[in-house]
């Protein structure tokens, strides 16, 4: 996770990087290569973004648009490289009335401001193996499957999807989340939240960890060998194999399973 950390860590540099690269959201395409194990970050905010494992060791990101009232030839797509990598951007017009212009930047960085705009602009993203993921929108689902490295998803009005053989992190607040990790270990304090949503987690059979489970309206089911310690009303606390970091998994309105 060394270059998601430098990736979010590029944040307080936000003002600092400049785009690289600039075009139309409907109808961009890039093709390239991430060196020294930097992490691909793609940050959209109206919109779906959709990964796949490259076939090879080039990066492609390609983006649609679409608007009901508003023009989406004003939305593009901004790519900023930095230290931890390289973070593409779909960047609104800002308001007439604003203070300031939106902008791209790496991690928690940037202006994102869309208000009374609809465009909606998807992301189809092949990552190649051993880069990692970082997929950030609002309103959209996030899916990445067959990837081999870490990968953190975050949508705000969507559900989540993530398959990688590394590590996962994946948070909503509208949509259930579903992730399978075939890593053999996990970081401490690993944590899958959402509100209205069910979480589903599929670990390898091999993986150690402590389990604390919260939910208020659904249940828990758990098909891997689960030793609980602790257990109420709506929550749960145990280990599953020979117990480990501490994993989190939370909701409010929906059912947690583990398999």
């Amino acid at each position: 996770m060394a270059a998601v950390a430098l990736l979010l860590a590029g944040a307080a540099d936000a003002r600092a990087a400049s785009a690289q690269d600039t075009g139309p959201a409907d109808g961009y395409e890039w093709r390239g290569t991430i060196d020294g194990g930097g992490a691909l970050e793609i940050k959209g905010v109206n919109g779906a973004i959709v990964a796949r494992r490259a076939p090879g060791s080039e990066v492609v990101v390609r983006t649609s648009a679409r608007g009901r009232r508003s023009d989406p030839a004003m939305v593009r797509i901004e790519r900023i490289e930095h230290a931890g990598g390289i973070t593409f951007c779909a960047v609104y017009p800002a308001r007439a009335d604003a203070d300031e212009e939106n902008y791209c930047a790496p991690g928690e960085g940037g202006r994102m401001n869309t208000r009374r705009n609809d465009v909606v602009v998807d992301f189809e993203v092949q990552v190649p193996a051993d880069v990692p993921f970082v997929a950030r929108t609002v309103n959209g689902e996030v899916e990445a499957t067959g990837l081999s490295a870490d990968v953190t998803a975050v949508t705000v009005n969507g559900s989540v999807v993530v398959e990688t053989a590394g590590v996962a992190r994946a948070e909503t607040v509208n949509g259930s989340i579903e992730a399978r990790m075939d890593a053999g270990r996990l970081p401490d304090g690993l944590r899958f939240e959402t509100v209205n949503g069910s979480v589903t987690l599929d670990l390898a059979d091999e993986l150690g960890a402590e389990i604390d489970a919260r939910w208020l309206n659904g249940s828990l089911e758990a098909d891997l060998p689960f030793t609980a310690t602790a257990m109420g009303r709506g929550r749960a606390r145990g280990t599953i194999g020979g117990g480990g970091p501490l994993l989190e998994i939370a909701t409010v309105n929906g059912s947690i399973r583990i398999h």
